[in-house]
């Protein structure tokens, strides 16, 4: 099976929102009646000045998405001048298991490293144990000062890939 790596396009956001909130749902990361899953679903919306990502098959089914924040989008939320950051990394059930969580990932670095930016952060909660072994594997570091809570108990974790060093 091909994976390709792809900007979402606008006939597939509602459905993207759906795949990164369903993700999030199973994980047990957020009850369904979680304010914030409006958030998650709603990748129309961070589509106007970030790119949604998709992870897709050969059939062109969507396996996972991530939103890729440039410096000017408004949905960064701790990247600092001179870094790129990621956000609503999800893997759907069928996607779980076969690297698409990492291959998106990988496309963000090459975003990053194409914008020739010195940085790239993510945050992930403490308990999404798979994201934070992509982001160990890749050299991703810790960088707690940047740690902040978007809402009542959901805790963030920020992590840092050193684009100079990598």
């Amino acid at each position: 099976m091909t994976v390709v790596v792809r900007r979402a396009k606008a006939a597939e956001l509602e459905e993207v929102g759906h795949l990164v909130a369903r993700a999030y749902l199973d994980d047990e990361l957020l009850s369904a009646d979680a304010d914030y899953l409006h958030n998650i679903r709603d990748a129309a919306g961070r589509a106007v000045d970030s790119t949604v990502l998709v992870a897709v098959d050969d059939q062109d089914v969507l396996l996972g998405s991530v939103t890729w924040c440039s410096l000017t989008s408004s949905h960064r939320e701790v990247a600092r001048a001179g870094e790129g950051e990621f956000r609503m990394l999800g893997v759907s059930a069928a996607g779980r298991g076969r690297g698409i969580g990492e291959l998106l990932v990988r496309q963000c670095i090459a975003l990053a490293r194409a914008d020739d930016l010195a940085g790239l952060v993510i945050c992930t909660s403490p308990r999404m144990v798979a994201a934070r072994h992509i982001y160990a594997r890749l050299d991703f570091v810790r960088i707690p000062e940047l740690d902040w809570m978007p809402v009542p108990d959901f805790p963030l974790w920020a992590y840092r890939l050193d684009l100079r060093r990598s």
